[in-house]
């Protein structure tokens, strides 16, 4: 009897093997953490070792796999003012120009779809894993930029439907990659500087308006002979026309490229260990994914018996709680998550209405300060000069907003930058619009470029950043994809109800009489956005454990079941 009496106590104090690999550089988490049987200290120190890692090769290369995804993002959102621009001289041979309603419903179809596609995308990688979920959104977005740079009209079929259907299926891609981009850069980043890494990978918006508007510059000089020989864009047929249908083909498609280059190094990415500890429950896996990540590799291989062991223990001894729809209306029903949350998507929310209200229309707005047709006699000098004003705003604001915020994201802070951001936009929109009339074309073109990098070092930065970094990583991903469909609702709000409020009573000699009071109303939406940043905190420097409540200390019930097996085992030993 007391010989069996033993039979417990060796299999409670059996000691793990250890396993080989690590050096300075690449800690071995396994066996550094070996010792600890407690899975909610050894959550804890591994993702410590995390949080408090220097900023290595491994970092960049998550910004650079989830910046490629936003660079195509980007490229393929903004594209669409040059899209409709080309398409009206195609198809609407006898004005140039698509009608108001088409023009819009091009424009909010890529928004509607991404308002589909952050919900979605983000609910499911908070069920299935950021890993499962990570590369799909990508080849959403690969087959239907190929699709949509293929598309044609036929007598039953008119271009524009189609051109529609396939803006929403890209929209839906675009839409995952926002929620999904962001936690992954969040969750392995160091918080030293996780503001800078996921400033980083939303700056590559930057880029990809940038490269957009150097793609149309170049196809516009590749086909300059045929459209010089059009007198306007009001009269581009036969070779003209040609060239201009081939142009949109060419800057649309060359938007999946990237992604391609992109689409095997995201299938490949290792899940999270922060969603592998908290949803997973797999304690062994998420210290084997941070060494397996920092190496380079895909993925970790634990022991399968330790694997086992580790995870039973977890379901009994784990803290944090587990994801589930009565978990979830519990904890946003606490006044502070739930303002917490309301921050976060009201700020998106009103910065969208402007933000894509004026920046899906650059080409709209060059034309109505002056710039891009101005004196032009060709069909290629107004698609010349429409490809240089767009080089300009984005070369001047928008480039240089994005990489300001991420030197300053982790110095000045996130609520620092959004709440003078809004300020500071506030009074931009308020210029502009009550001194539109007054103001000179060079004027109006200052200030709208000071408005562009106003918007990205500022409010277009942070809404991204703050949702990514203050909820419980059970429901990270559900909460940054509520949050960015709120601002893509947004969007749809400031262009289809606001923007197109500027050609009220249109005439010939004045197409946009309501500029000036589409401006104000934007500026309104500014300073509302003011009192929505007071919901948010201040995340600089914080760990996702602390931003979220979930680093506090383990209960004495808790601490009393991890020591349980010792006296279990006493009591053996003197039975």
């Amino acid at each position: 009897m007391a010989e069996n009496a033993l039979f417990p106590m060796q299999s409670t104090h059996q000691v793990a093997q250890k396993t080989s690999g690590g050096n300075n550089a690449y800690h071995n988490f396994h066996n550094d953490f070996l010792h600890i049987q407690d899975p909610n200290e050894r959550r804890r120190l591994a993702l410590a070792e995390i949080d408090k890692a220097p900023f290595g090769w491994y970092h960049v290369r998550a910004c650079v796999v989830a910046g490629i995804g936003f660079f195509t993002d980007s490229y393929d959102i903004f594209a669409v003012s040059l899209l409709n621009i080309m398409l009206g001289i195609v198809y609407h041979p006898s004005t140039g120009s698509l009608p108001t309603s088409s023009d819009s419903a091009i424009k909010l179809s890529t928004s509607a779809g991404t308002v589909v596609g952050q919900l979605v995308f983000g609910f499911l990688a908070d069920r299935v894993g950021r890993k499962r979920m990570y590369g799909l959104e990508l080849i959403i977005i690969i087959f239907a930029t190929l699709g949509q740079a293929l598309s044609s009209g036929s007598p039953s079929v008119d271009i524009i439907g189609i051109i529609i259907f396939w803006r929403v299926l890209l929209g839906v891609g675009i839409g995952g990659d926002y929620p999904l981009s962001s936690i992954i850069t969040s969750e392995f980043a160091t918080t030293k500087w996780r503001g800078a890494m996921m400033g980083a990978v939303f700056s590559m918006q930057g880029i990809g308006q940038l490269v957009c508007a150097f793609v149309m510059l170049f196809v516009t000089l590749g086909f300059r002979e045929a459209l010089s020989a059009s007198p306007g864009i009001d009269n581009c047929e036969g070779y003209c026309a040609v060239a201009v249908d081939k142009m949109w083909r060419t800057l649309i498609g060359f938007g999946a490229v990237p992604a391609c280059i992109a689409l095997y190094y995201r299938l490949t990415i290792p899940e999270t260990p922060r969603y592998t500890f908290d949803v997973g429950r797999d304690i062994e896996k998420a210290s084997d994914d941070v060494k397996a990540y920092m190496s380079g590799r895909r993925e970790g291989h634990p022991d399968d018996i330790a694997r086992i062991q580790a995870r039973e223990a977890a379901e009994t001894q784990m803290t944090v709680p587990r994801a589930s729809w009565s978990d979830f209306c519990r904890h946003y029903a606490i006044p502070k998550n739930g303002l917490l949350l309301f921050g976060t998507a009201g700020s998106w929310f009103l910065l969208d209405v402007a933000f894509y209200g004026v920046t899906l229309n650059n080409a709209t707005i060059l034309g109505i300060i002056g710039y891009s047709t101005t004196g032009a006699q060709s069909t290629y000098e107004v698609l010349y000069k429409t490809a240089i004003g767009n080089l300009i705003i984005v070369l001047a604001g928008a480039v240089p907003g994005y990489w300001v915020s991420v030197a300053t994201l982790d110095i000045l802070g996130r609520k620092t930058i959004q709440m003078g951001g809004f300020l500071i936009l506030t009074i931009l929109f308020v210029v502009m619009g009550f001194a539109y009339n007054h103001l000179s074309s060079n004027g109006l073109l200052a200030i709208y470029v000071l408005a562009q990098f106003f918007f990205n070092f500022g409010p277009n930065m942070t809404t991204f950043i703050v949702p990514g970094e203050v909820f419980p990583t059970r429901y990270r991903s559900t909460s940054h994809g509520i949050s960015a469909a709120s601002g893509k609702i947004g969007s749809i709000i400031g262009q289809g109800a606001i923007a197109t409020l500027r050609t009220r009573g249109a005439t010939k000699e004045h197409p946009n009489p309501w500029m000036d009071h589409v401006l104000e109303i934007y500026a309104l939406f500014m300073l509302l956005g003011v009192f929505t940043t007071l919901f948010i905190p201040e995340t600089k420097r914080k760990t996702l454990e602390e931003l979220s409540g979930e680093d506090q200390p383990v209960p004495s019930s808790a601490a009393t079941a991890v020591t349980a097996e010792g006296p279990r085992a006493k009591t053996s030993d003197s039975l």
